[in-house]
């Protein structure tokens, strides 16, 4: 059975992925369908991440799975939050710069932050079949840490736990306490009813 991931982020597609790959699905991505990508009109994580499920679904009469996630920074009131794709233009490292330059006057013990990730499952009509949230707690370290098995704000965030960022873990133990992950585990029970009908 096939499933659509809503994204063409190759780095976002992995993670899926290696989170469910021994569900049995095969997983396409939006380069293999046309269409590309829906906007994000919303404000909050779970009404972005239902807007592109259902669009998504409806559009390729596909089991659509899509997430709307971003980076919650107490120092910055919240900010960049749903924006986080948005928050500078140009690549990664241009958005990451321009958030350790807001915080660089920041005490360690202010620089508080989390990941969240707003999952949604729609069927082939664009109804939407379930939906979970997941974080991960931490904060921001006050320059990129070294690592490639991340992408997005992973380079400057600090999981609780750990002395070192996120991009620096391996694969497996990113995913076993991420936002992403820890959203996309909560929809596994739903997903495997999917694969018996």
């Amino acid at each position: 059975m096939k499933i659509l991931i809503g994204t063409s982020n190759k780095g976002k597609l992995r993670e899926y992925q290696a989170l469910l790959s021994g569900l049995g699905f095969e997983f396409l991505s939006l380069r293999d369908v046309e269409g590309g990508d829906v906007e994000e009109p919303y404000e909050t994580f779970t009404e972005n991440a239902e807007h592109k499920a259902r669009i998504y679904g409806k559009r390729t009469g596909m089991i659509t799975l899509t997430d709307d996630s971003g980076l919650v920074v107490d120092a910055l009131d919240g900010r960049p939050g749903v924006y986080s794709a948005r928050y500078a233009p140009g690549t990664d490292t241009d958005r990451y710069t321009k958030l350790l330059g807001e915080l660089e006057n920041v005490p360690e013990d202010r620089r508080a932050a989390r990941f969240v990730c707003a999952a949604a499952l729609a069927d082939g009509t664009g109804t939407l079949i379930d939906m979970k949230v997941g974080t991960v707690e931490g904060k921001i370290a006050f320059a990129p840490g070294e690592g490639s098995n991340g992408f997005g704000f992973d380079p400057v965030f600090i999981p609780d736990g750990y002395t070192v960022t996120l991009n620096a873990l391996t694969m497996d133990e990113k995913n076993a306490i991420d936002h992403r992950g820890n959203a996309l585990r909560q929809l596994i029970p739903t997903l495997r009813e999917i694969q018996k009908e």
